[in-house]
């Protein structure tokens, strides 16, 4: 099976003080264990450049630029990088038009049509209400929280 790890999954891998860190660590090493293959987007890249270098007290890393590069580059290595096509951004406008999708849950969406896109069975993620809708429209795909692998 194919996975696409959200963002939530990264801020939580590169942030060793977090409570959930281990969590996250320890799903990653098992899902690598049964072969399942674990991939990222240039979204997750951006979003987590975001997260990584907004300030501790923004709900942020607190990393400099260097740091969040640095992460983001072990990420690159460790999973592979879905492309961007010329197919997302049509099923993306769909997908937020027949749904009603506003705000935040944009970017959400955008993350659901990839794996749509590039036929990716699972969302592996922390937020599991932001993607249980969209993740149920067209290809169903499979919402699975670290703590349940």
């Amino acid at each position: 099976m194919s996975y696409l790890i959200d963002t939530s999954i990264l801020g939580r891998l590169a942030n060793v003080a977090d409570v959930s860190h281990p969590v996250a660590l320890r799903a990653v090493a098992e899902l690598h264990r049964r072969g399942e293959v674990l991939q990222i987007t240039p979204q997750n890249l951006i979003e987590f450049r975001n997260v990584a270098t907004r300030p501790k007290a923004l709900n942020g890393l607190g990393l400099t630029a260097a740091e969040a590069e640095a992460k983001a580059s072990a990420f690159e290595a460790a999973f592979p990088l879905l492309a961007e096509t010329p197919d997302i951004y049509p099923a993306w406008k769909a997908l937020v038009g027949t749904l009603g999708v506003i705000g935040k849950q944009v970017y959400d969406a955008r993350l659901v049509v990839v794996c749509q896109i590039h036929g990716v069975s699972h969302l592996f993620t922390f937020n599991l209400a932001h993607f249980m809708r969209l993740a149920a429209s067209g290809p169903g795909i499979v919402v699975v929280d670290p703590a349940t692998v």
